[in-house]
């Protein structure tokens, strides 16, 4: 994994370091041979941390996957399950522990691993079954944020919008304050916080507190960050619900990126053979690590989608003329030279062949009919076209059947761009929707109109063109081929969250305050002070580096667009990314989703 910003002020390899360490620490404790049992979840997260050979090296021989009945068969002298502090999760591991042979020589030592924090209700629940004394070590293991690439950290905590804004549970801002302590301790305290949100009014409380606390975690470290900027989801609900147009954000959108990785259907990637009429194809998905390591990813995973094809035609002729150099190497010296660039130009053209077979893949996608209507609308609802009244097409879309979440983010897009529906809409669409779908969704409607997503409008006023235009949040004249502006991510739509963190760099929020206030949840600035000597002295043309914290979930665009920000030549900002999550409109809106299962009788 490569840790490198582009301009590689913040390196955020010593925070994956200090995760080996503690990891490493545990493992020790337990001496002698072990075999690991993973809750699922955490498998993904924890191999972005370490790699099976750091495992291996402190004596782990087996791995296996968290699920009741007995243990499989491992003759290791210690058993530990790696779990998030879950009550359902327990009963699994209650039955793992009570259905051990007894019996059997030597006897295996249990050991439990919280992540990322230990949990009293499930120790209780633990000590009712009868089990926890069978655990020679309980301990936890604080994977707060974890880092995905060069600028980017997630907690991966997949259900804390809805912890936050449906059942007002702060677990998960805890965790988010503790990460920050975690990150301050290793970069240097951050001198300025601004916030907006009620989530991002805890966190912040909650970490000027815990420094309260702990006054000896002052550290005297240069700080690394000039900046945090705390958002809240609901500040901005427009956003995640309207279809990303970037080849990292259409990539997720169509086939979900998972912890860096991705499937894709095999077909495309076949190696293609003359003559054998196309038998043999692979059906195993054809699985990819994402992320900057690999250069022309790098290059093209924040362009807009119609930009992605030139580069790639251009990648195609300087790989070509690269290998063509072979037939005019003539003195050994030549030879030589080409051979050493071979294994990197292997590896540029096996890039190329996956990127260009991906793009086909989403072209197939982006090119019909149904996408085009589908964001033909989506546009219409956010630069204010009929937000107010029921859609023709949502309507046809209910008709024929098409997925509910596909009706739920269109509708919930109108909902937002309208601030809210007239009742009589918005009866119209639940009636609609549940009369096709089934009455069992309708928990699901309760939650979004909770969220803030689906609601009727209350103040009989719509604030949302307000915002737009303040805020400059639709760009009728986009360029996506060479963007001057954050917009190009969507086409014409510049992502609310993104516009709040450029404007807060320049010319601050001062200009924005009758538009903030709009906008649910307070906006604060708190400054930390530093220890004498640590205050920085700006060298000329140094830029500031803040860091964008997204309570409750990010997209791939908008994590693009601050990308693009930190790019510009003039913007003297950097931007580093962290959230609870990546999301995109499909796996948040999943999150919200209930199902009113039937009674059993």
């Amino acid at each position: 994994m490569a840790a490198h910003l582009s301009s590689g002020r913040v390196n955020l390899t010593a925070l994956r370091e200090a995760g080996r360490r503690e990891l490493r620490e545990f493992l020790d404790k337990c001496a002698g041979s072990k075999a690991i049992v993973w809750d699922e979840y955490l498998t993904g997260p924890f191999g972005l941390i370490a790699q099976y050979s750091l495992l291996k090296e402190h004596e782990v021989e087996k791995m296996f996957t968290l699920k009741p009945g007995r243990l499989p068969q491992a003759d290791v002298k210690n058993i530990i399950f790696f779990v998030r502090p879950k009550l359902e999760l327990m009963d699994i591991i209650t039955d793992n522990v009570l259905r051990e042979d007894r019996g059997r020589s030597p006897q295996r030592d249990f050991h439990i691993l919280f992540v990322p924090r230990r949990s009293l209700l499930c120790e209780q629940w633990l000590k009712e079954q009868g089990v926890l004394g069978s655990f020679i070590h309980r301990e936890q293991y604080s994977l707060d944020l974890i880092p995905f690439d060069g600028d980017l950290l997630s907690m991966e905590s997949e259900s804390a919008f809805k912890e936050c804004y449906l059942e007002s549970d702060q677990t998960s801002l805890y965790h988010a304050a503790k990460g920050l302590m975690t990150l301050q301790a290793l970069y240097g305290t951050i001198p300025q916080i601004f916030g907006k949100g009620e989530c991002a009014r805890h966190v912040a409380n909650m970490m000027i507190r815990m420094k309260r606390e702990f006054p000896g975690s002052q550290n005297s470290i240069f700080p690394v960050f000039d900046t945090l900027l705390l958002l809240d989801r609901n500040v901005d609900l427009l956003t995640p619900l309207a279809t990303q147009l970037t080849y990292e954000g259409l990539i997720d959108e169509i086939y979900g990126i998972q912890n860096t990785y991705v499937k894709l259907p095999p077909e495309k990637f076949a190696p293609k053979k003359q003559g054998d009429g196309g038998k043999d194809l692979p059906t195993e998905p054809k699985k990819l690590q994402l992320n900057s390591a690999e250069e022309l990813y790098a290059e093209i995973r924040d362009k807009n989608f119609n930009a992605v094809g030139s580069v790639l035609s251009k990648k195609a002729k300087i790989i070509s003329a690269a290998f063509e150099e072979r037939h005019h190497a003539k003195t050994v010296g030549e030879i030589k030279q080409f051979v050493s660039q071979l294994p990197h130009m292997q590896a540029a053209r096996s890039s190329l062949a996956n990127h260009t077979s991906i793009a086909e893949l989403i072209k197939d996608i982006t090119t019909s009919e149904d996408f085009f209507d589908n964001l033909t609308v989506e546009q219409e609802f956010m630069s204010g076209i009929d937000t107010d009244k029921v859609n023709n097409y949502i309507e046809d879309c209910i008709a024929q059947k098409h997925p509910l979440i596909k009706i739920l983010r269109l509708v919930c897009l109108q909902s937002v761009c309208n601030s809210g529906l007239k009742q009589k809409v918005l009866d119209h669409y639940k009636r609609e929707i549940l009369q096709t779908y089934g009455y069992e969704h309708v928990l699901t409607l309760n939650n979004l109109e909770k969220a803030g997503l689906l609601k009727p409008q209350t103040s009989g006023r719509n604030n949302y063109p307000t915002i737009r235009k303040t805020l400059r949040l639709w760009m009728d004249d986009v360029n996506e081929q060479n963007p001057n502006d954050i917009s190009y991510v969507y086409s014409g739509y510049a992502p609310l969250s993104v516009r709040l963190a450029q404007l807060l760099a320049r010319p601050g929020w001062r200009s924005i305050e009758e538009v903030l206030k709009m906008l649910p949840g307070p906006h604060f600035e708190e400054r930390q002070q530093l220890p004498t000597g640590l205050q920085k002295k700006r060298q000329h043309g140094e830029n500031r580096v803040t860091l964008v914290f997204f309570l409750g979930g990010v997209t791939y665009a908008e994590i693009a667009a601050l990308r693009f920000l930190s790019q510009m030549e003039d913007g003297g900002t950097e931007y580093v990314i962290a959230t609870t999550k990546l999301i995109n409109g499909t796996s948040w809106i999943k999150s919200l989703m209930e199902k009113l299962e039937p009674a059993p009788f």
